[in-house]
């Protein structure tokens, strides 16, 4: 439920101080500005209420009820004495009791008094006198009502909305040059060196992107001359490669014998620069688009029907998914070729869907592959020695790594129950 990266992880800080800013500052002005204004008021009102009482109250024929008697004392001075129903009938019902007030006042008044304040269109306060304890006096503030406030409560709230969104600004800008580092760093794995990124933001900031810059741009360098190397000696093995070729094709017939093992181990030669390319290349096409992996097995099927042996295929229903068709094709061809080498003629595919991943796997009936060796066979010049033979050059795996690592998916091969091994490819939706 924590916020984990650094963009949020700051937001959240900064909003977290300025929360706690913002509650001390709104206790403060509480405190020592709104309490002692209201216990003012609450004093003067205790005042003017023990006046009402000084000269005590003169019932007689012109007043025939205290409260009468008591409204003639404050004809024109805006207070006014109601009984316990003509009370009710004016809205104390609606009225909120306040213990510190009424506290105060019973204080200034010498007995226990109650205090009630109606906040509405106007701001009323009501008292209950311990000199008379059967009434309530109404003392309304004129221009003093709950909306008085608003300034204040609206400075708190533009003064942290603002905070907030700087310190959101703060935190982006911070964050951006990260997020630059991020995109260019999964280029860079996936093969693709992109343009030396600005060096902007923080010292520290800009330091590790200079030496990203950096970093990059010596592996390209050593990736473009590990390509001309690979090139180079490709095309210097196949120039001699085709001269031999040339003179086995005119060896007389009593030599056809030797001219037929020729012929393969130039054909084994030039199927391994074949792989050695392939992997200097790593598949770096770019385009990728929506693609139907059933098609792609079948056309792997029919290049392969001319093979001895038998091919099973099992096909699901699967959406398409943005791939590179040639380089998934690639994987495809490559573990069927390792299945027919090392199997006995019996290769399964298949194509499967889980709801979040599209996937493909090639099984054969060979001898497997101790547990202990799998892990390595993604490793360049790694072969299953012990089990599987020594042919090739030990790239096909890695290869296939390759490609599946660049398409974001996931590549396993377990050794099946029945013997053979099991390759599934896990390919993601998007």
């Amino acid at each position: 439920m924590l916020p984990r990266s650094s963009f949020s992880q700051t937001v959240m800080l900064i909003g977290s101080l300025l929360l706690i800013n913002q509650l001390v500052s709104y206790l403060s002005v509480a405190t020592y500005f709104i309490q002692p204004t209201y216990q003012q008021i609450n004093q003067l009102i205790a005042r003017q209420v023990k006046y009402l009482f000084v000269d005590g109250v003169d019932v007689g024929r012109e007043h025939l009820t205290m409260v009468d008697a008591l409204n003639a004392k404050v004809r024109g001075d805006g207070m006014k004495i109601y009984n316990q129903k003509q009370a009710r009938a004016s809205g104390l019902e609606q009225t909120t009791y306040y213990g510190f007030l009424s506290s105060q006042m019973s204080e200034h008044l010498g007995g226990k008094a109650e205090v009630r304040i109606a906040q509405g269109d106007d701001f009323e306060i009501w008292i209950r006198p311990p000199q008379a304890p059967s009434i309530w006096i109404k003392v309304p503030l004129t221009g003093f009502n709950e909306y008085d406030l608003s300034p204040l409560t609206l400075y708190l709230m533009v003064i942290g909305a603002l905070s907030v969104a700087g310190g959101w600004w703060f935190a982006r800008q911070q964050n951006r040059p990260l997020k630059r580092l991020q995109k260019a760093a999964i280029l860079v794995s996936m093969g693709d060196y992109p343009e030396p990124l600005p060096l902007k933001g923080s010292t520290e900031i800009v330091e590790v992107t200079n030496a990203f810059n950096q970093m990059s741009h010596s592996m390209k360098q050593l990736e473009q001359d590990r390509a001309l190397l690979m090139a180079g000696i490709s095309h210097d093995l196949r120039t001699p490669l085709t001269r031999i070729r040339l003179a086995s094709e005119m060896m007389v017939e009593e030599d056809e014998y030797l001219k037929d093992g020729i012929v393969h181990d130039i054909e084994d030669m030039d199927a391994i620069i074949n792989q050695f390319i392939a992997y200097i290349r790593q598949d770096q096409e770019c385009v990728r688009e929506q693609e139907q992996i059933n098609y792609l097995i079948q056309d792997v099927v029919l290049a392969e029907s001319n093979r001895e042996g038998k091919i099973e295929v099992e096909l699901a229903s699967c959406p398409d998914i943005p791939m590179q068709g040639i380089a998934i094709k690639r994987i495809l061809s490559n573990l069927v070729e390792n299945a027919f080498r090392y199997g006995e003629g019996w290769v399964k595919l298949s194509s499967h869907f889980d709801g979040q991943r599209v996937g493909f796997s090639v099984e054969d009936n060979g001898p497997g592959i101790p547990e202990d060796q799998i892990p390595k066979l993604f490793q360049p010049f790694t072969q299953g020695d012990i089990a599987r033979g020594s042919v090739g050059s030990g790239l096909g795996l890695a290869i296939i790594k390759r490609i599946v690592d660049r398409h974001q998916g996931e590549v396993v091969l377990t050794n099946r129950a029945a013997g053979g091994l099991h390759a599934q490819v896990w390919l993601p939706l998007n």
